[in-house]
C-alpha cells in the first residue's frame, strides 16, 4: 500500500519530469527554428493587428505566419518536425476546420531568438516583446562598458529576458540573475538564456530589493502605463505612471557595486513640457553617490492613449533611456 508521503513525492516527480519534457522541447524548438534561418520581429499591436486583419492574412502560409504573426495553420504548412516539437512543448492548441495556433511567438533580437506570448497579449500573465524590447537591447548595449569575467548582471521585471541575455551576450563569462515577479516569464527566459548559451538563474522576486545583490550590471524595463484595471504587466502607478520606474530604480541603485551601473528604459509622461521622471530622479539621487545620463529615445509613443482619461494632462509619451553609475565612496 502506498503512503500519503510515497504518493506526494511521486506527484512532484511526475510534475517535474513534465517540466523537464516541455523545456527540452522548447529549446529543441529554437534549435531547430534557429537552424533554417528564422528570423522574425515583433511589431506593435496595433501594427500585428492591421497586419492580420488583411484579406489575405486568414491563416499561415508559412512558418513566419504561425510563430510570428500568430496566425492558424495547418501541420502541414509548418511540417512534421515542428509541428511535434509544439505539441511536446504543450504550445498548440485546435483552431478550428483542422487549423492550430501556437500560444508562444518566436522573435529575432540582435540576432538570437526569444520565446514570449502568442498575440494578442491580454493575459494577465503574458510575456511580452515588442519595440520597446528592441530600443532596450540597443540602448544596453551602447551604454553598459566593458565588464569583467565574472561581473554578475541582474535583469530585473525580466519578462522574456530581453535585457539580461543582450548584456550577457555582450559581456562573455559574467553571470546573469534574471528576476521576474511573473514564473511564465522566468520560465521562457530562462529557456531563452540557455538557447543564448550564457550561465543564468531566474529569481521570481516582487522588487529589485528582494534580489541579493552586490551586481555590477542592472537592466531593467518596467510598466510605465497608467492602466484603470491596474494590470500589473501595464500599469506603472502614480507619477502619470512613473512611479514604479522611480521605485526600481532608486531599490536597484543601492544594489550596486562600486561603478556599477543601472541601465533603464521606460516610457515617460510629458506633462506641460516638464519630463515628471527625471524631475523626480533629480531630487532623489544623491549627486554625491551616483552619476546618471538621460536621453529621450523616441519623443511620441503610444499616442492612441493620449485619449483615455487618465492622460487628460498629459501632451505625450516619451521612450527614455537612463543610466545610473555608483561613484566610489568618498574617501
Amino acid at each position: 500500500m502506498t503512503s500519503t508521503s510515497e504518493s506526494v513525492l511521486e506527484r512532484a516527480s511526475t510534475t517535474q519530469n513534465a517540466t523537464d519534457a516541455t523545456r527540452d522541447a522548447l529549446l529543441a524548438l529554437l534549435r531547430h527554428l534557429d537552424g533554417t534561418g528564422y528570423r522574425f520581429v515583433t511589431a506593435t499591436p496595433g501594427t500585428h493587428a492591421r497586419v492580420v486583419a488583411r484579406a489575405d492574412r486568414r491563416r499561415a502560409t508559412n512558418v513566419r505566419d504561425a510563430l510570428g504573426w500568430s496566425l492558424p495553420f495547418a501541420r502541414a504548412t509548418v511540417g512534421d518536425e515542428l509541428f511535434e516539437l509544439l505539441q511536446a512543448a504543450g504550445v498548440v492548441e485546435p483552431a478550428g476546420d483542422g487549423l492550430f495556433r501556437a500560444t508562444i511567438r518566436v522573435s529575432s533580437v540582435q540576432g538570437t531568438l526569444f520565446l514570449h506570448s502568442a498575440y494578442p497579449t491580454i493575459a494577465e500573465d503574458s510575456v511580452f516583446l515588442g519595440p520597446d524590447s528592441y530600443r532596450f537591447a540597443d540602448l544596453i548595449t551602447a551604454r553598459m562598458g566593458a565588464l569583467a569575467p565574472g561581473a554578475r548582471i541582474m535583469d530585473y521585471g525580466a519578462g522574456a529576458g530581453v535585457g539580461g541575455i543582450s548584456a550577457a551576450r555582450a559581456a562573455p563569462g559574467t553571470a546573469l540573475t534574471l528576476a521576474d515577479i511573473n514564473p511564465k516569464a522566468l520560465r521562457l527566459a530562462g529557456i531563452n538564456a540557455e538557447f543564448a548559451g550564457l550561465d543564468h538563474r531566474e529569481v521570481e522576486a516582487t522588487s529589485p530589493a528582494d534580489v541579493e545583490g552586490p551586481f555590477d550590471l542592472i537592466v531593467t524595463h518596467p510598466p510605465f502605463m497608467m492602466d484603470e484595471a491596474g494590470r500589473k504587466y501595464r500599469d506603472g502607478g502614480d507619477l502619470y505612471g512613473a512611479k514604479l520606474s522611480l521605485d526600481w530604480v532608486l531599490e536597484g541603485v543601492e544594489l550596486l557595486r562600486e561603478s556599477g551601473k543601472l541601465i533603464l528604459h521606460t516610457g515617460v509622461s510629458i506633462v506641460d513640457g516638464r519630463d515628471v521622471l527625471l524631475e523626480r530622479l533629480r531630487q532623489d539621487l544623491d549627486p554625491k553617490r551616483f552619476g546618471f545620463g538621460y536621453h529621450e529615445l523616441d519623443p511620441d509613443i503610444f499616442g492612441d492613449e493620449l485619449d483615455q482619461p487618465p492622460y487628460a494632462q498629459v501632451e505625450r509619451i516619451a521612450a527614455v533611456g537612463l543610466w545610473i553609475t555608483r561613484l566610489p565612496n568618498p574617501a
